[in-house]
């Protein structure tokens, strides 16, 4: 299975930067324009809509149309896990529903000194079965652009 990592560091403390990633405005702030992000709705673990804290359970809907070209693809992610110690914190979201066979994304953060550092780390299976297999190395460069955009604009909103 195919994974994708990419790792920074921000000159910001983890809770703070634990605090921006909690919360889907957060998601928002480090998409890049030109995915066209729309968060369609999210509803927390207890069914409310908009929880000020994506904690397990929660469920983002969004839509995404990159470069405005083609139509909107639609995406459904789930919190599966969520938790912070003194020194470390991390969350996952599994797709649900999307344009993958699979996606699990783990967004970790450890504490270093003042700073923080952010992991992404993305294991996922492309549609198609041996077809999207055979195709995998084209998207590399895609989650490259696409998680160096979202690490340079979390620099820009952390920092």
């Amino acid at each position: 299975m195919p994974t994708y990592h990419r790792e920074t560091t921000v000159d910001s403390p983890l809770e703070a930067v634990w605090a921006f990633h909690s919360r889907v405005s957060g998601l928002e702030a480090v998409t890049p324009d030109w995915l066209q992000l729309r968060v369609e709705r999210v509803i927390g673990p207890e069914g409310e809509s908009d929880p000020a804290v994506l904690e397990p359970g929660s469920e983002v809907a969004l839509s995404i149309r990159p470069f405005g070209v083609g139509p909107r693809q639609h995406w459904t992610s789930v919190i599966t896990a969520r938790e912070r110690d003194a020194g470390s914190a991390y969350f996952r979201d599994e797709m649900v529903y999307g344009p993958f066979d699979r996606w699990e994304h783990t967004h970790s953060f450890h504490a270093d000194g003042d700073r923080t550092i952010i992991r992404d780390r993305v294991e996922y299976d492309l549609p198609l079965g041996g077809l999207g297999d055979a195709i995998e190395s084209v998207s590399k460069p895609g989650f490259e652009a696409m998680f160096r955009a979202r690490h340079r604009l979390a620099k820009a909103q952390l920092e």
